[in-house]
């Protein structure tokens, strides 16, 4: 059967569908639009938090920009960056579970990033029955920005790498739920093996934020708990 239409014009159709997949054919850019997806965010703080020069980062973004997958905002010389829509966040975190399900380098790098699984962990549905019941910790690891765009309502913010020093902030009796940005994130992961050592009862979230939004489930916008205050 031959198939009927323009096979000129059907070229073009799927050279526009390549387009996003090119703009996606990056192991930075794909960092940046995870990290986009935890709150908008300026060139610099990008630049930053990926490890990038700004002119790097930049090229990279209008990447992105020119496929669609981000939008900007200016306010004076700053140029603000956000996910085009909630489309690009599902689109990412598909991407990375088929990339797991059918590279085997994925789960080799991610072990070797991750470290191996512990077992310790907690589902989004149980941890939101939690939070309801009062029974548990909730933390957020991530940079405190990041908290302040949205994060799980109750949680406690105290970033990574400021754990250790505030570890008395947190109570000795209750058990800890920690979760970061994601299922690929090991800031969870090495802060519930932190807070191990220093003789809590911590486990994960078994993703983290960007999955949690996903599945519609409440989010609690604002500045980080004061020390002591209680969920």
């Amino acid at each position: 059967m031959t198939e009927i239409g323009d096979r000129h014009a059907k070229a073009r159709l799927y050279e526009a569908f390549a387009a996003s997949g090119k703009a996606l054919a990056s192991g930075k850019r794909l960092e940046l639009l995870d990290l986009l997806a935890q709150g908008e965010r300026t060139v610099d703080a990008l630049a930053k938090a990926a490890e990038l020069n700004l002119t790097t980062a930049s090229a990279h973004l209008q990447t992105l920009k020119q496929a669609g997958f981000v939008a900007t905002r200016r306010e004076g010389t700053r140029v603000h960056y956000r996910l085009a829509g909630d489309d690009v966040a599902h689109l990412l975190a598909l991407l990375r579970r088929v990339a797991e399900t059918h590279q085997a380098a994925v789960p080799v790098a991610r072990d070797a990033y991750l470290g191996e699984d512990d077992g310790r962990e907690v589902s989004r549905e149980d941890l939101h029955a939690r939070v309801r019941a009062g029974d548990v910790v909730v933390l957020d690891v991530r940079p405190a920005d990041e908290y302040r765009a949205g994060h799980i309502p109750g949680a406690r913010s105290i970033p990574v790498g400021e754990l250790a020093e505030r570890i008395d902030e947190l109570p000795e009796d209750t058990e800890i739920v920690v979760y970061c940005r994601g299922e690929y994130c090991v800031l969870a992961h090495d802060a519930v093996r932190l807070l191990t050592d220093l003789g809590r009862r911590a486990i994960r979230l078994d993703d983290g934020m960007l999955e949690w939004r996903l599945a519609d489930l409440p989010v609690a916008i604002g500045l980080p708990r004061a020390a002591g205050e209680p969920v």
